[in-house]
């Protein structure tokens, strides 16, 4: 934020205050602009009951939305020419008024040239149609008239050398055939789409019976439709008819198939010189058009080179006009009240924003800065950098954090990557997975500059959550001693050693120590041996029992410092003794166990001694007693655990409903100091609710909660039981792809099958384990911190601070 700023302090939010800001009408938007530029100020709507044509300054915000439309006319006619939209290294400071004008000079211009273009382009496309007709249609006319011609020479040399006793007689019959009567046929031509040319030919066959000659003639390249502007493949016909509702009807028929109709000379003199004509039309058009499309470009490019400087300029005003709408008039009207949220800390900075404006705007009278006093529960505001804004975002997508309460995201910086290796323990995965994380950390300005896809938008977004989750995957990975699923010797050799040759394949009673303790992690001897499941089993499930109760002890903590914060001891006193003592009376104590039978080697069965605590607690324990007493502590635990339920259901809404009746009494006789404020403050409390005590409701929601922890305490600490399955199940996952995949090729002693065994070995660890079982352990991780542990403290029913900002603006969308 600057120099002036306080260090960052996620644990609680930023302390806000409620501002008001008299502002005259002359500097209004400057000051506004300037609160703008430095984005630590929430306004508030004091204008909620008018509809938005009855503000201020609605008139201004319709400018800049027809300016806006402007620009995205501008935009679209720029991506149809694919020219990108470049920052121009010289940008001249333009009056808003003066970019009104332009703009408009600028769309008139480029419509005219649109609409101009538009015209010659359907022109031309048309002459290419026609061209292609009378070559096409000439093709035919040419080739049956010189078969008649032909026909004819063969008739004349037939009638010459055949002469009979009839000849006359038919000659004589022809001869007398009254030429009026003769039939004469017109004929059609033009272009269909070859897709509609099988159902036009039967269409017009059926409409006319039969009495059509229609012929067709493929074209070989798609031409450009002129009414649709599209590439189309389409067919020349030629159709001879007879009368003239025979040629109504095949006009109708060519309208409703969208064929395009064209004329055709008959004589093969004028075809040629039409041809010709034609030709020379095509190519005057055609430089026409290309003259006109470079003036397109030109413009458009003079356009793309202030765009962005334009657009920021048009979204900047829009935004400033839009808060304006947010102030109250004044009642003299020459000055504008406005109120909003902002941090404390930024105070300073505001008023000096105020002065600057004022004096930039010549005004004579600066703004007025004061704050007031409120009931109201103000926004939320973390500052965070690009290191924790994913980690907030993270808790924030369960819920904003109410006012200054406890930030569950400082936790979970450390505790989400962490629970997420659990699961994911492999040093080799968790390798792969930091080096595609160091790959978008090392391209961070360009990828953050570029348009990514919505998961790949995802990523890059939470590089750094992912970073933690790789470096903690191979601590993790380096503990359970699992490289791929291959463990090695890292830290030295392993402890024990084979009794015999079989021991392996047997059990560890083969096994006979005889070094020291492997130093760090699992020894390697555990992996491949007939004892490791049910060894790992026993150990990931404990360990993942012991993880739960301390973070969801770490969560009743933390709701013991919000009751300090806020001052509530009936929390302190109600909620979090009886809380930490019934969890710990049974889930503290199995974690005391779980330590104890791990440090003295002790066979006890701890299912057993959980079960008849509470079955049986008055029975003697046997083998299964791990120190002296043991049966008294449990009956002392199991007698707290039972106190400890009524302790938090019973005296709290009775002191909450005390503690109302004494607040009121005291409110019924006190003095008005100031009526403005005691009526704003009074309206505040009662518009919150809490003008009536309800002790039947208050009631009801703490025994919910009571129920709610009570069995929560039970199926959380079973839930934590999904660290213990998801890492076995990915350790197993991994070995066999290891051992049923690349060992397996391994041991066909053939090149190809070895290549193909690690391409398959590749794609099944990337796509399962490091992918799909990648987003598994994140969303357990997820739903471990929303509610196992979140649930114990964090109430998330704020709101955001949302400050006007311009630096927002490239985030937003139009």
């Amino acid at each position: 934020m600057g120099e002036c700023c306080p260090p960052m302090d996620l644990f609680r939010s930023e302390p806000m205050q409620l501002v008001q800001i008299i502002i005259p009408i002359e500097s209004a938007h400057l000051t506004v602009s300037y609160l703008g530029d430095l984005g630590l100020l929430q306004f508030k709507d004091l204008n909620a009951e008018k509809s938005p044509f009855q503000r201020t300054y609605a008139a201004q915000i319709k400018r800049c939305a027809e300016m806006a439309r402007k620009l995205r006319f501008f935009k679209d006619q720029m991506l149809k020419a694919n020219l990108p939209s470049s920052k121009s290294k010289r940008q001249v400071d333009v009056n808003v008024d003066d970019l009104e004008v332009k703009l408009g000079e600028f769309e008139a211009e480029l419509i005219e040239i649109n609409s101009n273009s538009e015209k010659l382009q359907r022109s031309y496309n048309e002459l290419i149609e026609y061209k292609l007709v009378m070559e096409k249609a000439g093709e035919f006319f040419h080739s049956a008239q010189s078969s008649a011609a032909l026909q004819q020479r063969e008739n004349e040399s037939r009638h010459i050398g055949d002469e009979s006793l009839d000849t006359p007689l038919l000659l004589e019959q022809e001869a007398s055939t009254d030429p009026s009567k003769q039939v004469k046929l017109g004929f059609l031509t033009g272009l269909v789409p070859r897709g509609k040319s099988l159902a036009f030919e039967r269409i017009l066959f059926r409409a006319t019976r039969g009495n059509v000659f229609l012929r067709q003639a493929v074209v070989e390249n798609p031409v450009t439709d002129p009414v649709s502007g599209e590439k189309v493949e389409k067919n020349v016909f030629v159709v001879f008819y007879s009368g003239e509702r025979a040629k109504n009807k095949i006009l109708k028929i060519c309208e409703a198939f969208g064929a395009n109709r064209y004329s055709f000379p008959e004589d093969l003199g004028r075809q040629a010189q039409m041809i010709t004509s034609v030709s020379g039309r095509i190519s005057e058009l055609k430089t026409t058009i290309d003259i006109g499309l470079l003036h397109q470009g030109s413009l458009l490019q003079t356009i793309g080179e202030r765009f962005e400087h334009w657009n920021l300029l048009v979204r900047k005003e829009k935004s400033i006009y839009h808060h304006l709408n947010m102030l109250s008039l004044d009642v003299t009207k020459k000055c504008l009240v406005a109120e909003g949220w902002s941090p404390i800390f930024a105070s300073k900075q505001i008023q000096d924003a105020l002065q600057r404006a004022a004096f930039d705007s010549n005004s004579q009278v600066g703004a007025i800065f004061q704050v007031l006093h409120t009931q109201e529960a103000p926004p939320t505001y973390f500052r965070t950098n690009k290191f924790t804004s994913s980690f907030q975002e993270i808790v924030e997508a369960y819920g904003v954090a109410k006012y200054q309460e406890a930030n569950p995201a400082v936790y979970t910086i450390v505790t989400f990557p962490f629970l997420f290796a659990v699961m994911f323990g492999d040093w080799g995965h968790g390798i792969c997975l930091l080096l595609a994380t160091l790959y978008l950390i090392g391209r961070e300005r360009k990828l953050s500059s570029q348009k990514l896809g919505d998961i790949m938008e995802m990523a890059f977004g939470g590089r750094y959550v992912i970073l933690l989750m790789a470096i903690f995957s191979i601590y993790t990975g380096l503990i359970y001693n699992e490289f791929f699923s291959v463990p090695f010797e890292l830290f030295g050799s392993s402890a024990y050693a084979c009794r015999d040759l079989s021991c392996r394949d047997a059990t560890t009673a083969g096994l006979i120590k005889v070094r020291p303790t492997y130093p760090f992690g699992l020894d390697p001897v555990w992996h491949g041996s007939r004892s490791e499941l049910p060894f790992l089993n026993s150990l990931k499930m404990k360990m993942s029992i012991l993880l739960g109760v301390v973070q969801m002890n770490l969560g009743i903590i933390i709701s013991f410092f919000n009751a300090r914060f806020f001052r509530s001891g009936v929390n302190v006193w109600f909620q979090f003794i009886p809380q930490i003592i019934f969890l710990n009376s049974l889930f503290g104590y199995l974690s005391v166990l779980i330590v104890m039978k791990w440090w003295t080697g002790s066979k006890a069965d701890l299912y057993h001694v959980m079960i008849y605590m509470f079955l049986s607690p008055t029975d003697e324990l046997g083998e299964n007693q791990l120190f002296s007493g043991q049966r008294t502590v449990q009956l002392v635990l199991l007698l707290l655990a039972f106190v400890s339920v009524p302790w938090m259901l019973f005296p709290k809404p009775f002191i909450l409903k005390k503690q109302h009746q004494d607040r009121h009494q005291g409110q019924s006789y006190a003095l008005l100091e100031n009526t403005e404020e005691s009526l704003q403050v009074n309206s505040n409390h009662d518009a919150h609710g809490h003008g009536e005590f309800e002790f039947s409701e208050v009631f009801v929601h703490q025994m919910i909660h009571t129920i709610e922890f009570v069995l929560g305490a039970v199926s959380n600490t079973a839930s934590y039981l999904r660290l213990w399955a998801l890492s076995l199940a990915h350790s197993e996952l991994s070995s066999v792809f290891y051992d049923k995949v690349l060992l397996l090729a391994w041991g066909f002693n053939n090149v190809i099958i070895l290549i193909v065994g690690i391409i398959v070995f590749i794609c099944a660890t990337v796509g399962v384990l490091l992918l799909m079982e990648t987003l598994s352990a994140f969303l357990h991780a997820l739903r471990l911190h929303w509610v196992e542990f979140q649930n114990k403290f964090y109430e998330g029913d704020g709101y955001k601070f949302y400050p006007f900002s311009f630096a927002l603006l490239d985030d937003e969308d139009e």
